[in-house]
């Protein structure tokens, strides 16, 4: 069930209009959900993103950009180009048809551009239809490159106490048909370590993108379980990069860093629900050892492609948990601890 509601939004109204009359140089707004194991951090502002997730007492596992020294209140029009504030945010794929259906930006639909993403998403301000301590509903404007409005929701979860729940609807709001999916988008530190169930390694492809700085990914699939490898690039490279689309197993993938796990949980959907283009899974990754504050790991979930008519709505959904980690930083240690917490979790 989604968790959106209308039973607050004159409160939340008013709450928008108050956002709205800041002046431009404000900070932007930002909203907790707690609940003494788990921290979050939602903002209205840049994209309607969340900016932190991490266990009590320890440091934010979602890597986040230094927001003083960006724009936080940009001009949002079709001619709007990408600002880094990283977090999670929401786009909408195949990524080849972003300015393919827009006639607001004619140079970017006519160089079927793949760069930026859909400005009136990952700048503009949204209204806030709901806000307490235990959720933020959060609704973006309505698109003029993509023809999408769209509703997040964040909300921690009374049976489970280590995690957020994150769902989102997206409407066609053109009069004509539309086709999308949804493409949830949480970017972590570079040096990461994820695993995914695969049922065999020709469900993973990757995308190389080597040059005379950087070198292809690795990684290792063994007892059908990927993982991305931190190994350094060899002599004549600075870092890695490259991008990786897989199709799980099961509806899940989990990150270790430090002495915490991040697992992202979400609907298991056969292959052919997903664009030809995308992976259900994609990671994106680049990573230089000397200089980890410049690299990123993206970890990806797309949602089925789906036409929608005039007014129709999808939907997407993700399960957030964070898990305290104490063990050593082994393929082996952290494979059994994901075994020994897969039944509460439901990890299958």
């Amino acid at each position: 069930m989604f968790i959106f509601s209308l039973k607050n939004l004159t409160a939340s109204l008013a709450i928008a209009t108050a956002i709205s009359a800041l002046p431009a140089a404000a900070q932007i707004q930002r909203f907790a959900l707690s609940n003494g194991t788990i921290n979050a951090e939602v903002t209205p502002d840049i994209g309607g993103r969340l900016l932190s997730f991490s266990l009590r007492d320890q440091p934010n596992f979602l890597l986040l950009a230094d927001l003083p020294s960006l724009n936080t209140r940009p001009q949002v029009s079709p001619a709007s180009d990408n600002i880094g504030y990283l977090g999670h945010e929401i786009w909408v794929g195949p990524q080849s048809e972003w300015w393919a259906h827009q006639k607001v930006n004619p140079t970017r639909a006519a160089e079927k551009a793949i760069w930026p993403p859909d400005p009136y998403l990952i700048l503009a301000q949204n209204t806030v239809l709901e806000q307490s301590p235990e959720r933020v509903i959060l609704k973006s404007p309505e698109s003029s490159v993509t023809g999408v409005q769209i509703i997040k929701a964040y909300a921690l979860t009374p049976e489970r106490k280590n995690s957020l729940k994150l769902q989102v609807r997206a409407t066609n709001i053109r009069k004509e048909d539309i086709a999308w999916d949804i493409w949830f988008n949480t970017r972590v530190p570079a040096n990461a370590i994820v695993y995914i169930p695969v049922a065999d390694a020709a469900d993973i492809k990757q995308k190389n993108m080597e040059d005379a700085q950087n070198a292809p990914l690795v990684y290792t699939v063994a007892d059908n379980m990927f993982s991305l490898d931190m190994t350094p690039p060899p002599a004549g490279k600075v870092s890695r990069k490259g991008k990786l689309m897989i199709q799980p197993a099961q509806g899940w993938m989990a990150s270790f860093r430090d002495k915490q796990v991040f697992i992202v949980q979400f609907p298991l959907q056969p292959r052919e629900t997903i664009h030809p283009e995308q992976g259900q899974i994609e990671l994106y990754n680049e990573y230089n050892p000397a200089k980890l504050e410049e690299g990123v790991l993206e970890m990806e979930v797309h949602t089925p492609y789906k036409k929608l008519a005039p007014k129709e709505f999808m939907m997407g959904d993700e399960t957030w948990t964070l898990l305290e980690y104490k063990g050593p930083a082994t393929r082996s240690a952290q494979l059994a601890f994901l075994r020994m917490h897969a039944a509460e979790l439901g990890l299958r």
